[in-house]
Order: C-alpha cells, then structure tokens, then sequence
C-alpha cells in the first residue's frame, strides 16, 4: 500500500467556493437539446415540452449554471430564428453539427428551463457571422423592460418582465480554424471591445466573458490572451479557457489531467496580470473555464458521422463514460476548486447526452453516467473557502507529464457549519493509498461521511440497462485517532471525506 499526508490549516484560504464553478453547457449539438432536456410527448414531459426525468437529474446533480446555445453552434446562429410561433419559425441547416435545426426550442423556452431547473443562464452572443448590432438586438429582447420594439417583441411573444440575463460570452472559440467567422486576435479583441462597450451602453450589470483560447496546445495560446485582452481588458470581466481529455491507451496520463488543468489556469493569469501590469491597471481580470470535460470523439467529422445527411438532433458526440473518466471528472473538479481564486466560472460541456454526465433515450428512460457522481457530490458539499492544501505524496512515471502524484486533493471549510470535506483521488492503478490528514489545528474533528467511486474494472460503463451496480459507496476505512484523518483509498478512486469540528 502507498502512502500519503495532506496537510491544511484554516488559515490557509485560497478564496470561496464559488457556485459558478458548477457550471454546464447546452449546445444545439447532437441530441443534447432535442430528446435531451426538452421532448413533447415523453412520459415525463411537462407542458412546456421539457423531460421531468431530466429536471429532476439536473436538480440532483447541483447544476449553477448553464451556457447556452453554444459553442461552435452560436456562431452560426440567427438568435430570431428561436422565438415566437412556432409554426413561424424557420428551419436552418446548422454548419457546425451539419444538422436540421428546426429552432423549436430557443431563448424563451431555454430561460423557462432555466427557471424550471433552478439554474442560471449564461448566454452566448454570435460574433462569428454577426457583430456589435445583432448583439445588441438580443441584449434588448432579453433584458429591456418594454417600451422599444424589441422588448415589447418579447412581451407579444408572452414573456411580460425582463429575462435580467447578466451572464453573456462575447463568440465562442474564435481562435479555432473551425470556427464560422474565425478571427485573428487583433481582429477578434477589436469586435469584441467594441460589442462589449456597446453592451454596457444598453444595460451596464452585464457581465462579460471575451474568448481565450480554445485549447493550451493551440499555437496562439498565450499571445491571443495578451493581443485580445490589450485591447478589450478595461472593458471585460473573464477570459474563457477550454480544455478537454481523453485516454489515448495511456491511463496514467489521463489520470493526471489535472496537472495540464493547473498548467492552463496558471499560464492564463500570468498572461493575463502581465497586460494588466502593462496598462498599470488595479483590475483584475478572472478566468471562466466554461467548457471543460473528458471528450473521446472531438476529432470526429460530423459530416462522416452523420453519414452525410442533414437530420434533426443527430447521435453526435455521445461518449459512454468509465469509473477512470469519472475519477478524472473528479480531479478536475479538484483543480477548478483549488485555482478559485482566478476560476470565477466554470461549465462542464455538457449535460445532456452529448459528452454529458445525464443520458436518455428518445421515449425512454434518463440515467446516470459515471461522471454524474463526482460532480454532483462536490457540488453538493464544497462549502465555505477552499483551503490551500500540502500534498506529501509518492510520485509515479507517466507519458505526459514526466511524474506526477500519486494523490491529488482539495479542501473545503465551511466555519458556519463546522464542515471540513475533503475530495481526493488516487491515481495509483496497482495498489491502495494510505492518506492522513493532521487536522488539530480545527478542534475535535469527527467523520460524518466517506463516499468513494472506484470499480476493479476501471473501465466499467453505466448504460441503461445497468447504471447502479457502480456508484459512490461509503469508505469504511475513514477514522480519526490523536488528531489525525486517515483513510484508504483503492486503485483509481475519487473519494469525497465529510468531517465536523467539534468543538
């Protein structure tokens, strides 16, 4: 068995445990929308259309908030298209999912999913084949009380108040090549300062996300942040940041991911303090990672995937995910807590079966994938502030990234509640890790819980048929002696330990 000392104190606060760092995202990608969150005629469904089976796993999994409708998506979207009769709306082809979108569901339906799931919207405007006017009309729909025409648009169309929509993307990905209206850095931070200077013309508590880079491997990664934010920086609030991972038969790679998670946010604050040192400015400009995920098929041409045809909500993208994906969903988790003092948001692409932790059939049944639980159950019990932790851990060799821990882990600590959590995973594929916490610096301190997922099969799958015989199971191991946690975490594992101080 390996061994492991986690060492923390109260005093040792990164910043709060913010709720935007349990973020999703809802494409018009695949069937994420369409037989995803939203199917008139399911068993389930509720007048407006929308699955109660996935509301209630969308409640469940403690979802904040949800950026929508894209992605790749937006940049070829006519925000119009999806609101009023929907006998009058048009049909479009989508470029960038090369599908049928029949624009059933849009902005109106979407805001009273919002409402339905008690999440929050962040919307996305398209800069890609559109610009500062479009922008504005949609900001004006959504958000102006009435007296204009597009506001009382709104109001005909039976959504009387204001959508009060604070959260708003400035384009998606517009450093990629594969984006429709792809743009160069100086290209980009122009059209971007200019909309986002408009924006807070027509209603300044917006708060504005202008686009990093798509990936830490894209070759302008670095010098997109510096040219775009040396132009947009005093008028926007984060800088986005996208990063996705996979297996590729090299486990101990992917059980790191983290490590690049860490490297990105570090990399991107660097960049990002270094303009604003130039501009000698006392702002400080956050990071939204709003998308983020295990993804197997990012590579995959939709055109070949759909086998050449236009179709309506298309089986795009729907990765079935193992405990090891999970435990890596976990130590993402554990990377966006532990960087909270930059991250002020986040979005996990996505959440509904399109690289999602919920999957449904058309009809059917909604289920749990594996990734599901860790980030349910960090939502749900990340609390307070995030301490900065001390990790004493064995090393293991990997591809990727030369060595790596063994043991990864953050902490929680929330002093109203007495609640001390810790999430933790064990990277180590041949053997349990022993992991004390000395934890006298917060009182008596007893367990209230230990939950851990792990599987001997690392590579076991959720389906339909079978999403239960796996799941989080309490850790008996869990015990405090003479001021000390101590807990055995087996091979590939994420594991979340509630404690209480006492006294």
């Amino acid at each position: 068995m390996h061994s492991a000392r986690l060492a923390i104190d109260p005093s040792f606060v990164v910043g709060p445990v913010r709720r935007g760092t349990f973020g999703s995202f809802v494409e018009h990608l695949g069937r994420c929308v369409y037989t995803g969150i939203y199917e008139p005629g399911h068993p389930t469904a509720d007048e407006n259309g929308f699955r109660g089976d996935v509301l209630d796993l969308v409640r469940e999994m403690g979802v904040s908030t949800v950026r929508y409708p894209g992605g790749n998506f937006v940049s070829g979207y006519r925000w119009e298209d999806g609101v009023g009769p929907r006998e009058e709306r048009p049909t479009r082809l989508d470029l960038a999912w090369h599908s049928i979108e029949t624009n059933e569901f849009g902005l109106n339906e979407f805001m009273a999913w919002t409402q339905a799931s008690g999440t929050t919207p962040m919307m996305a405007v398209n800069l890609g084949t559109r610009g500062i006017a479009e922008a504005l009309d949609l900001l004006e729909y959504a958000n102006h009380p009435g007296g204009t025409e597009l506001s009382d648009l709104r109001r005909k169309h039976g959504v009387e108040e204001p959508h009060a929509i604070q959260l708003w993307c400035l384009g998606n990905e517009m450093d990629g090549p594969w984006q429709l209206g792809h743009k160069t850095a100086e290209e980009y931070g122009r059209l971007a300062t200019e909309t986002a200077r408009a924006m807070r013309q027509l209603d300044p508590n917006v708060v504005l996300v202008a686009c990093g880079s798509s990936g830490s491997g894209m070759p302008t990664f670095g010098e997109w942040e510096r040219t775009v934010l040396t132009e947009a920086y005093d008028e926007v609030d984060m800088i986005s940041a996208h990063a996705y991972y996979r297996e590729e038969d090299d486990l101990g790679s992917f059980l790191a991911s983290a490590v690049d998670m860490d490297y990105f946010v570090a990399s991107v604050a660097a960049t990002v303090d270094a303009v604003g040192v130039a501009r000698k400015s006392p702002k400080k400009i956050a990071i939204s990672f709003d998308e983020w995920n295990v993804w197997y098929h990012q590579e995959e041409d939709p055109i070949k995937a759909s086998g050449g045809r236009w179709d309506k909500a298309p089986r795009l993208e729907e990765d079935v995910y193992t405990v090891a994906d999970a435990v890596v969903v976990g130590n993402l988790l554990i990377s966006l807590l532990r960087n909270t003092d930059r991250v002020h948001s986040a979005s996990q692409a996505q959440l509904v079966n399109a690289l999602a932790p919920i999957a449904t059939e058309p009809g059917g049944p909604a289920w749990r994938q594996t990734t599901f639980h860790p980030f349910a159950l960090t939502s749900r019990h990340a609390a307070g502030e995030v301490l900065r932790v001390a990790i004493d851990s064995p090393g293991y060799e990997n591809k990727r990234f030369g060595s790596s821990d063994l043991v990864d882990a953050v902490t929680t600590w929330d002093a109203d509640g007495s609640a001390l959590t810790v999430f933790v995973v064990n990277r180590a594929q041949d053997a349990a890790t022993r992991v004390e916490v000395p934890v006298g610096a917060f009182g008596d301190v007893e367990v209230v819980e230990a939950l851990t997922l792990a599987n001997d099969d690392h590579h076991w799958r959720a389906s339909a048929e079978d999403s239960t015989s796996v799941l989080p199971k309490p850790n008996t191991t869990a015990r405090v002696e003479a001021g000390t946690v101590s807990i055995e975490l087996p091979p590939v594992s994420w594991t979340v330990l509630r404690l209480r101080a006492t006294r």
